[in-house]
């Protein structure tokens, strides 16, 4: 029997855990498979451990591991996957498959439109920037997707100036991202906390947030809602789920124009080909690969 086990990440605040629990349970009818639980890495209860113990107590001969995390980092490079080592040492005789993390998915900018939309943002306003910001990772390919997730972000509304910041462990700084927008001319910065759930790193940037009004009253400052279990984030997990329940070892095509345009116009269930080769060699520039 087919188990699939979310991993989230864990926040101190109870009103964070909720609502990944929740958004997993709204999960469960648009998902094939008998079993699906939730645990967490740290800050809450179940661990991994739990969690792989819960799915196979229920029946699970297969267990397949999915990071509910933006990108690929120390967590979900080394922690998870020695989690998983243990539990193939303690239950021989059942398969473990582990998923990707969101990373780059073309659902992530309409998520990410929706926010600024709420707030005002519109692409024909000239004087204004965006300023993402993230939880920031000691891992450096991690940090250097977001900035790829500025960039199409950038040209999915009409080139606007979208300037990158972290709230810890790496830079640039939150004020720093500011000070550089308002350097390029911005009037009103339009700010995203790229977050999962509401906790700490919330209300740092809510105090920051009242710092930059009171410091620079001449300019406009607006926050978004943080990323959050968006109803369209649900593809994106259900995709993920599917791909690690099936073992998939999968380019990151979920942006790929070339993709896209096949999806829409072509027959692409022909020999795992479409209009550009997708036999792990990739012609044209566009990456393929994997914040806690």
């Amino acid at each position: 029997m087919d188990a699939i086990l979310f991993i989230g990440h864990g926040t101190k605040k109870r009103e964070g855990n909720e609502q990944l629990l929740q958004f997993v349970e709204s999960l469960v009818n648009d998902i094939s498979c008998p079993i699906v639980e939730t645990c967490f890495l740290e800050f809450s209860n179940p661990t991994i451990r739990d969690g792989i113990k819960r799915c196979i107590e229920l029946g699970a001969t297969k267990v397949a591991l999915v990071p509910m995390m933006f990108f690929s980092a120390g967590h979900a490079k080394i922690h998870i996957p020695v989690e998983i080592d243990e539990a193939k040492k303690e239950y021989p005789q059942v398969q473990f498959t582990y998923g990707r993390p969101i990373g780059v998915h073309d659902k992530v900018f309409d998520i990410l439109q929706s926010r600024l939309e709420v707030v005002g943002f519109k692409e024909e306003q000239k004087d204004a920037g965006i300023l993402l910001v993230g939880r920031g990772s000691s891992d450096a390919d991690a940090n250097s997707e977001l900035y790829k997730i500025g960039r199409l972000l950038s040209e999915r509304v009409n080139m606007a100036n979208v300037e990158l910041s972290f709230i810890g462990v790496t830079t640039p700084t939150v004020e720093e991202g500011v000070d550089r927008s308002i350097k390029l001319g911005v009037k009103k910065i339009y700010i995203i906390p790229y977050f999962f759930f509401t906790g700490i790193l919330m209300d740092r940037m809510s105090e920051k947030l009242q710092a930059f009004q009171t410091k620079h009253p001449d300019l406009q400052f607006a926050m978004t809602e943080f990323f959050g279990f968006h109803p369209e984030l649900k593809t994106i997990f259900i995709d993920r789920a599917k791909e690690a329940l099936e073992g998939e070892v999968k380019l990151n095509c979920d942006v790929c124009s070339y993709r896209l345009h096949a999806i829409e116009h072509m027959d692409v269930h022909h020999h795992h080909h479409h209009a550009h080769d997708h036999d792990h060699h990739h012609d044209h520039d566009h990456d393929h690969e994997l914040q806690r």
